[in-house]
């Protein structure tokens, strides 16, 4: 989503962009979901993709908190025009967005290495030629390394995050509102946007997990956890079939030193990857590349651009890191999460 995002907003600023997708389609965990909020909804807007991703979401009006009793402790508004929709739904409408304008989306392209000059070789073994690389290859990035063979490996955070999809509406809440549940042994949310599902998440403390592992392992972790408490969760998880369920470790970077050389760039989660609990991961990246692109379209020299990039975003994005991580400490001395 960050490549394609920054592919339309160079478009914008009259450079020609490629992109090349390491997956044969949209992308790993596209079974999970998200919510863009109303900062990534206004870099939508000035990508002119903000009409697409609203046909594909739900709005996201509001968050009651509810304690592991089952009762509602808080409730806030989300502020702004914020949406809620699958990683799927988000990578197919901006790679059709892409497409559409004439950008070329290049499938089954996974970065082994690039020189400065740029030559992009690929685990195929074909190559590329350009101008400037965007590395938009998430917290595992190859591009960080190429740029700074030094920079810190992403942080285990101490958390599995999992995703599934229960039929019919549980639970209760108004409809869109998100739930947050400060569990004794997780912390999980859940909401039904309006397509007939309630859909779920948990982030249960533990040790990082070997990947691979099945959906059947995730669910009953999520149930585990579910089972100590009285609220719904443990009854929207047992409804939830395990082919609609998706998990995995989740990772943070608190600082990247690095950001660019004279020709490579990082965005989105490759230089500053957060964990779910902000809610921002896909907001940073879709502000990240109106940012790019406004600074390339303003400055000569690439390197001159790279840094009035990083220099804007940089603060903002390493606070929300920040932030992200303070509330998963919280989530867990709550008792949310301690599994």
């Amino acid at each position: 989503m960050a490549g394609t995002a920054a592919a339309l907003a160079l478009q914008r600023a009259g450079i020609s962009p490629v992109v090349y997708e390491a997956h044969a389609e949209g992308g790993e965990d596209a079974g999970a979901f998200l919510t863009v909020m109303a900062n990534g909804m206004a870099a939508l807007s000035s990508l002119g993709a903000e009409s697409a991703v609203v046909a594909a979401s739900y709005p996201a009006g509001a968050v009651e908190l509810l304690d592991a009793r089952g009762q509602v402790v808080g409730q806030r508004p989300i502020e702004g025009s914020a949406r809620t929709l699958t990683r799927a739904a988000l990578y197919r409408a901006m790679q059709g967005l892409a497409v559409e304008r004439g950008i070329p989306v290049v499938h089954g392209k996974r970065l082994v290495t690039a020189t400065v000059g740029v030559e992009l070789t690929f685990a195929d073994g074909s190559t590329a030629d350009g101008d400037l690389l965007v590395g938009a290859d998430g917290v595992h990035s190859v591009v960080r390394g190429l740029i700074d063979e030094l920079a810190p490996a992403p942080r285990y955070t101490g958390q599995h995050v999992i995703y599934g999809y229960a039929p019919g509406e549980l639970g209760g809440g108004a409809p869109g509102a998100y739930r947050m549940v400060f569990g004794s042994r997780a912390f999980f949310g859940f909401t039904a946007p309006g397509d007939g599902r309630t859909w779920w998440f948990a982030r249960v403390n533990g040790d990082a997990w070997v990947a691979g592992a099945g959906a059947d392992r995730w669910r009953e972790l999520a149930l585990a956890a579910a089972r100590a408490d009285e609220t719904p969760v443990a009854e929207i998880i047992a409804a939830t079939g395990a082919g609609d369920v998706v998990g995995g470790d989740s990772y943070d970077i608190p600082s990247t030193p690095n950001w660019h050389n004279d020709r490579m760039v990082l965005v989105g989660d490759a230089a500053h990857a957060a964990s779910p609990a902000a809610a921002q991961g896909a907001s940073m990246a879709l502000a990240d590349a109106v940012a790019l692109a406004g600074a390339l379209s303003v400055h000569d020299d690439p390197a001159g651009a790279f840094a009035a990039y990083v220099a804007a975003r940089r603060p903002r994005t390493e606070e929300t890191v920040a932030a992200s991580a303070r509330m998963v400490a919280g989530s867990t001395r709550d008792g949310g999460g301690r599994g």
